[in-house]
C-alpha cells in the first residue's frame, strides 16, 4: 500500500493531510457542513532529487511543511469563524505569521534555556553538566508549555483533531475502512508525529551541544541558532528510520517510546464528527492521487 508522505496536521476545527502530490484541508463550518480546499504540492520539494538527499531533505520538507501548515491554519481560522470560505493561502500576512511563529519558537525553546543557564554557568563545574542542565531546562519548558496550553478549550479541540489525524492515518496504513467507527479503534499516537520529532530535536541538541564545550554567553546563544538546522536534519532521519523499522524491531519501538508518550499531551480522543473531517481530508488526497480504493473498484481498477 502506498505510504503518505509526512502525514498531516490538525488545524482549527479541521485537519490538513499531505500526500505525495496533493494536499487537502477539511474544516467543519459553524453551520455544520465540511469545507474543503485542495492544492498540488511543489514537486521539487516532495518528489525532486533533493527529496532523496539524507539530512538536506528533512530541512527542505520541514520548511515547506511549516509554511503550508501555517497557511492551512490561517485558512481554517477564517472558515471556523465563518468569515469566508474562499480565502488566499498566500500573502504577506501568512509569511509574517510564519516568521513570528519561528522567532517565538526559537526564542522560547532554544535561546531562553541557553540564556538562563548562561546566567548561572559559573556555578556549574563541568561543561558537560552545563549542557545537560541546559537540555533539561529546554525539555522542561517544552513539557510545561504543552501541559499549560492543553487546558485551553480551543487548544483541546485542536489536540482532539490531532488525535483524529493520527487515527485516520493509522487506519489507512493498516488497510481499515475509512469510516469513523473503524478509525476510532486506532491509537491517537503515531511514530511520525511532529511532537515526537520536536522531542528528538531537543535530545539530540544535548548531545551535539555538549561537543561545543562552554563558550561565552553570546557565542552560546549564537551556536544554538546555528545548530537548529543541523539537529533538525539529523532528527528527521532518526524519526524516518525509527518509523520504518517500528513494526520489525524492538529497539525501534524502544526509541519511539518517549515521543509516543509525549503525544499524550498533544492529542485528545476525538469525537466521531472530528473523525469525519479527518477522513474527508485524507480521502481528498487519495482521490486526487488516484488511490481511493472505493473509486478504483467502481472504475474496475
Amino acid at each position: 500500500m502506498p505510504e503518505l508522505n509526512y502525514g498531516g496536521q490538525a488545524v482549527l476545527e479541521g485537519v490538513m493531510m499531505r500526500g505525495v502530490r496533493e494536499m487537502a484541508v477539511c474544516v467543519r463550518h459553524p453551520a455544520g457542513h465540511i469545507v474543503t480546499h485542495r492544492e498540488p504540492l511543489p514537486g521539487a520539494v516532495y518528489r525532486g532529487r533533493i527529496a532523496r538527499w539524507p539530512f538536506f531533505r528533512g530541512l527542505v520538507m520541514l520548511w515547506d511543511a511549516l509554511g503550508l501548515g501555517m497557511r492551512a491554519l490561517m485558512w481554517s481560522a477564517d472558515v471556523a469563524l465563518s468569515e469566508e470560505e474562499e480565502v488566499s493561502f498566500s500573502g504577506p500576512l501568512a509569511w509574517t505569521t510564519v516568521a513570528l511563529s519561528l522567532a517565538l519558537g526559537v526564542g522560547l525553546f532554544f535561546l531562553l534555556p541557553a540564556f538562563l543557564v548562561g546566567l548561572v554557568d559559573r556555578y556549574i563545574h563541568s561543561a558537560l553538566l552545563s549542557n545537560v542542565v541546559e537540555g533539561v531546562v529546554r525539555l522542561g519548558i517544552l513539557i510545561l508549555y504543552l501541559w499549560i496550553i492543553r487546558f485551553l478549550p480551543d487548544v483541546r479541540r485542536v489536540f482532539a483533531y490531532h488525535g483524529a489525524e493520527h487515527k485516520t492515518i493509522a487506519a489507512y496504513e493498516h488497510g481499515a475502512p475509512l469510516e469513523p467507527s473503524a478509525v476510532m479503534a486506532y491509537s491517537r499516537a503515531h511514530t511520525r508525529c511532529g511532537t515526537g520529532f520536536l522531542l528528538i530535536v531537543l535530545l539530540i541538541f544535548i548531545l551535539i551541544s555538549s561537543l561545543l564545550g562552554r563558550p561565552p554567553l553570546a557565542l552560546r546563544l549564537l551556536s544554538r541558532i546555528v545548530l537548529i538546522p543541523i539537529v533538525a536534519g539529523i532528527s528527521y532521519e532518526f524519526i524516518k528510520l525509527v518509523a520504518k523499522y517500528y513494526d520489525r524491531s524492538v529497539l525501534a519501538r524502544a526509541l519511539a517510546l518517549p515521543g509516543l508518550a509525549l503525544q499524550r499531551l498533544t492529542t485528545q480522543e476525538p469525537e466521531p464528527d472530528m473523525l469525519e473531517v479527518s477522513i474527508c481530508a485524507l480521502k481528498e488526497v487519495l482521490r486526487a492521487e488516484g488511490l481511493l480504493q472505493e473509486e478504483r473498484e467502481a472504475q474496475g481498477v
